[in-house]
């Protein structure tokens, strides 16, 4: 899954969420990547959920149709981000023969990862080398996902006539697209101007942020990682998101999905009610609907941070990192900083400053899933 694509050959990232696709094609890698076309389309009923392929000959026609029209670059790297997907941080002693390697990795694994070995694709990236208390030691990022799952992507991305250089966690190119995005102004924030902008998997770069940060991308379902100097040391996908506020609005007001979307993003969380253009009864409804879904977010934040704080040797986390199409909620964001009561930071990829707001938030994850692994 911690593929190579050859150098200065496009790659477009590609990420799948329930109601829509976005990719994003990066052009040349190492320390000077741009972005070339980018592209948002929605997806049709049932062709995923929470993340997953569904009907994968569904996606894939949707697929085509969006690479075709846009034309797009052929070659994709794709993320996932449903439950079906972990990542473990392993400490095992210094060992240097990669298969030896290997074979400590799935022994672990079998006490560390919650689904049979033997139905799972497991890939892994060595983090970090060091002395502990039992000598040379070193931390392991360990990815398995369910083979069935993994096998659906795939399938899609052929029928669709593209070309797979590789699958990613979600989570690790988030992290790739928003490290260096963070404020200086939020704690441990450190200004390294020379570092590289891409690393290991789901590593950036040295120098940008020095202390643990919870990242979030808020979207149909919401991608969790804690980060620290660009390696992930834990994740998780929520699958409650932006996508289930709609469905409880839709089902309450009787509404179209796509139209309750849209009555979210119209109502927010700042302006009062009565002055929003609009049916008062649906105005009224949406605002309960974000309310309450903004506590259950706040809730799944917290939850991670919990998780994280409360492991052996964990530092505490500084700041929560945020992007994604929930963030362009007026409101939302400043409802969960104030709840999780931590310093709290909405950010876009500089590289995608020359789209709108929405495109650049919706666009973040494709993005860093396009950035060299």
């Amino acid at each position: 899954m911690f593929s190579r694509a050859k150098k200065n050959t496009p790659i477009v990232g590609l990420d799948v969420q329930t109601s829509s696709v976005a990719a994003t094609e990066i052009i040349g890698g190492g320390s000077s990547p741009r972005v070339g076309k980018t592209a948002i389309a929605p997806l049709p009923p049932g062709a995923t959920r929470d993340g997953e392929v569904i009907d994968s000959e569904r996606f894939a026609a949707a697929l085509k149709e969006l690479f075709s029209s846009q034309k797009l670059g052929r070659r994709v790297r794709v993320g996932l981000a449903n439950q079906r997907a972990v990542v473990r941080v392993m400490r095992l002693p210094t060992i240097d023969s990669r298969d030896d390697l290997e074979t400590a990795i799935r022994f672990q694994a079998k006490d560390e990862i919650p689904m049979a070995l033997e139905q799972a694709v497991i890939d892994w990236q060595v983090m970090a080398r060091g002395v502990g208390d039992g000598g040379q030691q070193m931390d392991v990022a360990v990815v398995a996902a369910r083979r069935d799952t993994v096998s659906g992507v795939l399938e899609s991305i052929k029928l669709a006539g593209l070309r797979p250089v590789g699958i990613d966690m979600s989570a690790f190119g988030m992290i790739r697209a928003l490290r260096h995005e963070v404020s200086s102004t939020l704690p441990g924030a450190v200004s390294d101007a020379s570092s590289d902008q891409q690393g290991d998997a789901g590593k950036g770069g040295a120098g940008a942020d020095s202390v643990p940060r919870l990242y979030c991308n808020l979207g149909d379902v919401v991608n969790l990682a804690v980060a620290r100097d660009g390696d992930c040391l834990f994740c998780r996908v929520s699958p409650f998101g932006v996508e289930g506020i709609a469905q409880r609005l839709a089902e309450r007001r009787g509404l179209e999905l796509e139209h309750a979307r849209e009555w979210l993003f119209h109502v927010g969380l700042e302006q009062d009610p009565s002055e929003i253009e609009g049916d008062p009864e649906i105005v009224l409804a949406a605002r309960e609907a974000l309310t309450d879904g903004a506590s259950k977010l706040a809730d799944e934040l917290r939850l991670s941070l919990d998780f994280f704080s409360a492991q052996e040797g964990a530092m505490p986390i500084e700041s929560v990192v945020a992007s994604g199409p929930g963030t362009t909620i007026s409101g939302l964001s400043e409802r969960l900083a104030s709840e999780l009561d931590c310093p709290f930071e909405s950010v876009r990829p500089a590289a995608l400053s020359h789209l709108d707001n929405a495109a650049a938030a919706r666009l973040t994850l494709s993005y860093g899933l396009g950035l060299e692994v």
